[in-house]
């Protein structure tokens, strides 16, 4: 090899190694911005579980019999709160992106249920003028929002990190560190639809 390939060589080397470098930090900064918006949803996410609980044992104390509905929100939290509440197995203590995704399933699966609660007070007159449940569905309805917003400013992160991750040279790094495509917080369609209960065939059976 003469020296002017050599020369050539080294550069393109030093370059790549340059890139390389470049690339890992732009990755790592942002990369930690999806981090701490996945942090802000899950503490929503956990207000939200939280709420919703104290809501139900509301309803039950104003004499709301729907068993069925009061099992799928316990069923649901419960959920919720294992999925986010999972030790994280990703890199740097995040959680991976199939932990990521399990928690928007229970999320998705959870968020069906505030509808099946607030929908019984057309069911049952008493809870228009309970102050305690009135004072909480005020509480569950602000959380649903900064759900949506945090939901927003994480996918918002996720856009970001995922398009760089996936340019090239970037790409490049992102399989030599193994930074993996993060998620997108993806609203269940089926979720958006207005609940429909049927007091007579959801009321316990004694």
């Amino acid at each position: 090899m003469n020296k002017r390939n050599y020369v050539l060589l080294c550069a393109v080397a030093l370059i790549t190694l340059s890139a390389s470098g470049c690339s890992y930090n732009t990755l790592t900064t942002k990369h930690e911005n999806v981090k701490a918006k996945w942090s802000n949803v899950e503490t929503q996410l956990q207000r939200r579980g939280d709420l919703l609980n104290n809501l139900a044992e509301s309803a039950k104390m104003a004499g709301v019999q729907e068993q069925e509905v009061f099992g799928k929100i316990a069923e649901a939290r419960s959920r919720l709160l294992s999925a986010t509440n999972q030790a994280p197995q990703g890199e740097g203590g995040d959680k991976s992106p199939e932990q990521k995704q399990a928690v928007i399933d229970a999320a998705n699966s959870f968020g069906g249920t505030v509808g099946r609660l607030l929908v019984l007070q057309e069911q049952y007159p008493n809870l228009k003028s309970n102050e305690n449940f009135l004072k909480l569905q005020d509480e569950v309805v602000g959380t649903e929002n900064r759900i949506a917003t945090a939901r927003k400013d994480y996918n918002d992160g996720v856009q970001d990190y995922n398009t760089t991750r996936a340019r090239f040279p970037t790409v490049i790094s992102a399989k030599l560190f193994g930074f993996k495509e993060e998620p997108y917080f993806k609203a269940d369609e089926a979720a958006k639809e207005v609940p429909k209960l049927n007091a007579n065939t959801l009321r316990e059976k004694k």
